[in-house]
């Protein structure tokens, strides 16, 4: 069977940390004014983004450059988290169906010294670096000639639920980084459960002197407490493929394939050859440095910058899309890099609907909670209400 043969698919575009607004109880995390999509395209003096724009982009939240338009291509709303939290795990398990009541811990001082003691009982090591809330950039630059003098590993977190773990890959060796990542994963259990556990290897110095991190970065995510709708939609014979972090974000559990990714292009690329496979399945991508390169540096320039090269490529994605495919473009949480916080921040996220062959869109409203994607999905390959954490919103977008 060709590609443009096959069975329709959903397709979820994540584009990570884009959000479109503050939610009613930002201020209870300390993000009220955040709007990440609204703040950088102003910080910018306005974005460009054509495609986007057309599918309704503007109309979802103000965006200086991408005006509200009155004829949207495809449907457009927004989205408000039902989970406690702003981080990735939570953001990406309620769009499948997961809803948390309570956040993953934090940790604003460090790890508990019981905790740090037992990851050195279990890795072997004497001690770790660190073990403080840093900027995994700056870290690895004040801590990596003693690091690569001492062997010991560097352990700090952020205001996410994160064990993060850097390590130099050949004075440390990036396989060891993963053994004691995975150890570190099995050993934060009960209350110190953190959503992720990160290995963060890097290289160098380079010439200028700085230890630079690489793509080969690895997340150890916490298995979902319960089946989300990606297990739902294998049971019931649906592939699913992944692109970027999405199997670590699952811990693989519900998850087809899901190639490692080096940046946001790279992403796109297998995000298309995924969308043109001839059989069917549905697709989940992430696109990461929104959120891993810029938004948690406060890079707002390279923000924007990434947005418009998403843009400027929607038409292959497009083009790849058979009639009747279904695209969702959405985020997991916000991360302005406009404001003086460098951590993810409490928002809405935009939500896009189009179906090929259907070229008018309806207003989608604010949805109540991220679970409404997942719905969708499953009501698109016939599977409505197994989930029943969410309302479908497919009528809508095929109707329109």
């Amino acid at each position: 069977m060709s590609a443009s043969e096959r069975e329709p698919r959903a397709i979820v575009l994540v584009l990570d940390s884009v959000g479109a607004g503050a939610l009613p109880d930002a201020a209870d995390y300390g993000d009220e004014g955040s709007n990440t999509l609204g703040n950088t395209s102003r910080a910018v003096g306005g974005l460009s983004m054509p495609v986007m724009g057309a599918m309704g982009l503007g109309n979802i939240t103000p965006v200086e450059g991408v005006p509200p338009t009155e004829t949207p291509v495809a449907s457009w709303g927004k989205n408000a988290e039902r989970s406690a939290g702003k981080d990735t795990t939570t953001g990406h398990w309620e769009m499948m169906g997961l809803v948390l009541e309570r956040p993953f811990p934090t940790y604003p001082d460090g790890f508990p010294d019981d905790v740090i003691a037992e990851f050195c009982r279990l890795t072997g090591h004497d001690g770790v670096l660190g073990n403080s809330v840093a900027s995994g950039t700056v870290i690895i630059n004040e801590l990596g000639d003693e690091h690569v003098r001492t062997g010991l590993p560097i352990v700090y977190t952020s205001a996410d639920s994160v064990f993060q773990i850097a390590a130099h890959e050949e004075a440390y060796g990036l396989e060891r980084l993963y053994e004691v990542s995975e150890i570190a994963r099995a050993m934060l259990t009960g209350e110190h459960c953190v959503g992720r556990v990160i290995a963060r290897p890097f290289v160098g110095p380079d010439e200028t002197g700085r230890y630079v991190r690489t793509h080969r970065r690895r997340d150890f995510a916490v298995k979902p407490s319960e089946p989300t709708v990606l297990d739902l939609l294998q049971d019931a014979g649906v592939p699913v493929f992944g692109v970027g972090k999405i199997g670590d974000i699952f811990a693989w559990q519900g998850i087809t394939s899901s190639p490692h990714v080096t940046d946001n292009m790279n992403g796109f690329d297998h995000l298309v050859q995924e969308v043109s496979r001839p059989e069917s399945g549905f697709v989940f991508c992430n696109l990461v440095d929104f959120d891993m390169l810029w938004g948690h540096r406060n890079d707002f320039r390279a923000y924007a910058d990434g947005l418009e090269a998403v843009d400027r490529r929607m038409p292959e994605l497009l083009d790849a899309m058979v009639g009747g495919d279904l695209l969702i473009i959405t985020a997991d949480h916000g991360c302005d890099p406009t404001t003086s916080s460098t951590d993810h921040s409490r928002e809405y996220t935009p939500l896009i609907a189009k179906m090929k062959g259907v070229d008018a869109g309806v207003d989608l409203g604010i949805r109540a909670t991220f679970g409404d994607i997942g719905e969708t999905v499953l009501d698109f390959y016939g599977l409505r209400d197994r989930c029943g954490r969410g309302t479908s919103f497919l009528e809508e977008v095929r109707g329109a």
